[in-house]
C-alpha cells in the first residue's frame, strides 16, 4: 500500500478534549480538522473509588466518540500535554478494530487548529 493511500490521522488530546485531524477524501488529499470531542463533566461523587471509576469512563468514552470521526485507520499520531495521549494508544490496541494501526506519540502544547494541521501534516511526510 502506498504512502498516499493510507488513512492517517493526527489527535490532540488531553485528558478534557481532542481534535481530530484526517484527509479530506480519508486517503487522499490535505489534512484538515475533521472534529473536536470534549469529556463531559462528572458529577461529585460519594467516595474517592466512584470518583475514579466515573473519570476512567469519562475518558474512554472521550476515546470512543474520538475513533469515531478515524474510520479504517491505517497510521495514527497522538500528541498532547499529558498521558492522556499513551492511555489512548493503549485503548487502541485492546480494542480489535485498531489493535493493528501504527500509531505514535509525542508530547507538545495545545496549539491551534491550522498549527495541528500543519503539525500532523509533517508527522506523515
Amino acid at each position: 500500500m502506498s504512502e498516499k493511500n493510507k488513512k492517517q490521522f493526527g489527535v490532540w488530546m488531553d485528558s478534557h478534549h481532542a481534535t481530530i485531524v484526517g484527509r479530506e477524501n480519508v486517503d487522499s488529499g490535505e489534512f484538515v480538522v475533521l472534529g473536536h470531542e470534549k469529556m463531559d463533566s462528572q458529577g461529585s461523587n460519594s467516595n474517592e473509588n466512584a470518583a475514579n471509576n466515573a473519570e476512567r469512563d469519562l475518558l474512554h468514552k472521550l476515546f470512543k466518540n474520538t475513533t469515531a470521526h478515524m474510520q479504517n485507520v491505517d497510521e495514527l499520531h497522538v500528541t498532547g500535554t499529558g498521558t492522556a495521549q499513551e492511555q489512548f494508544i493503549k485503548y487502541l490496541k485492546e480494542t480489535p478494530q485498531y489493535k493493528n494501526v501504527a500509531a505514535t506519540e509525542s508530547t507538545s502544547n495545545k496549539m491551534s487548529d491550522e498549527s495541528f494541521v500543519e503539525y500532523v501534516a509533517t508527522q506523515f511526510k
